[in-house]
């Protein structure tokens, strides 16, 4: 029996009980389609993250104290003090591949305007701050290292501090952070939400002395961001801050750091690796539908190779071989399995658009999916249909002739 009539055949027969035919192929379908979304939805947050990242500059190094450890419990970065202006200093005189360096102080603090009030991060930096985080001002201007050095009480505040709801020019106007007046003179751009879902437009920027001096009460940095002179450079200007600041804190060789810098790249590396084992994990769990699909299958199979017994025991009186009977049910088999990869590839799909779409992510088509998919649905077939054809090419004809 040549190919073509194994496949009509094939159809003629799995269509003879279409409800049957659905139903075998609805767990193919449902694991088919777990694994597609699972992984074109893993594969789009990687792809969001990594664009988030990007959108803070890729080439920005995050300088951080070192956890601190007081009798075997974990205090956290809070508790240290070891940056500070000398730090600074050293950073913006002595590097060769940092292009700019700024210090951050952070201080939580209601606002108020008028009757409004807005609670929200204060975080002191350097005028530089906007470039190294990729900022832009809409309106107005940013402050300047002279308001720095004279701690000015002066802010640039973000699109959603809801203070101004009247429609006002915040420019100009003069909003409280606790007691403290403070005048705005800047309004930035719009950066919308994190890959987090964090919103980063609630902000307001003021120079770090001022809050240092004026806010807090202290001489040392919350954190310290730079940004490298390129992207291929990070892990060379990482390295130069390395030695710059063991220098300045006099750690001696095999004494651990009491600072972490974190890279971009390494950021993006960490991040990919986890989403990529998530996306990984998530699939697998998924395709155990495809083990239950494919038993389904292998039940069906042996149904129909009782079924047709008699029908078997003709072909074989007639002059059809053990092996076109085993190709006969290994073709159903196998079509059975293709047509409900098919649609749950589709369907796969259409939950990763929708889903993508509702979570704000791009649109990823995982083309190693789709293939891997098909390879996995006729291995399917093949691997659970064998026994069931085996079985029915193995028969006795004068014995099928004869079963009521």
């Amino acid at each position: 029996m040549n190919i073509g009539n194994l496949v009509k055949v094939a159809f003629s027969s799995l269509f003879r009980n279409k409800m049957r035919t659905a139903l075998t192929m609805l767990g193919i379908v449902i694991g088919i389609a777990s694994v597609i979304a699972m992984v074109s939805i893993g594969q789009a947050s990687t792809q969001s993250v990594k664009s988030e990242l990007s959108s803070m500059g890729s080439n920005m190094i995050m300088i951080m104290p070192a956890r601190q450890q007081r009798g075997g419990v974990d205090m956290g970065m809070s508790s240290s003090k070891s940056l500070d202006n000398k730090d600074l200093q050293a950073l913006q005189e002595k590097t060769r591949y940092v292009a700019a360096v700024s210090p951050m102080v952070s201080s939580n603090k209601q606002l108020i305007y008028g009757n409004n009030n807005h609670s929200c991060s204060v975080n002191g930096v350097s005028a530089s701050y906007l470039d190294i985080r990729k900022y832009e001002i809409a309106e107005g201007v940013m402050f300047t290292e002279e308001d720095v050095k004279r701690y000015n009480k002066v802010c640039v505040i973000g699109q959603t501090v809801e203070l101004f709801t009247n429609g006002e020019d915040p420019l100009g106007k003069s909003i409280r952070f606790g007691s403290i007046p403070m005048t705005v003179i800047g309004v930035l751009e719009s950066k919308g939400q994190s890959g987090m879902g964090d919103d980063q437009d609630d902000i307001v920027f003021a120079p770090y002395t001022t809050i240092q001096k004026r806010f807090l009460g202290i001489n040392y940095f919350n954190m310290m961001y730079a940004s490298a002179t390129s992207e291929e450079e990070s892990e060379l200007a990482a390295t130069e801050i390395t030695y710059i600041l063991r220098s300045n804190h006099g750690i001696k060789s095999g004494m651990s750091d009491d600072f972490d810098i974190r890279t971009q790249e390494e950021l993006v590396s960490t991040i990919s690796s986890v989403t990529g084992l998530m996306t990984t994990l998530l699939a697998a769990i998924a395709s155990i539908s495809l083990v239950v699909g494919g038993i389904g299958i292998m039940n069906i199979m042996y149904v129909t190779v009782t079924e047709r017994t008699k029908e078997i025991g003709l072909r074989m009186a007639i002059g059809a071989h053990n092996r076109d009977i085993m190709f006969q049910f290994l073709c159903e088999s196998v079509i059975l399995s293709l047509i409900g990869g098919i649609i749950g590839i589709i369907l796969g799909l259409i939950i990763a658009y929708v889903a993508s779409k509702l979570m704000n992510m791009p649109y990823v088509v995982s083309q190693m999916a789709i293939v891997g998919s098909f390879l996995v649905c006729a291995l399917t077939g093949i691997f659970f249909g064998w026994y069931p054809a085996k079985k029915a090419a193995n028969m006795n004809p004068i014995s099928a002739l004869r079963y009521e």
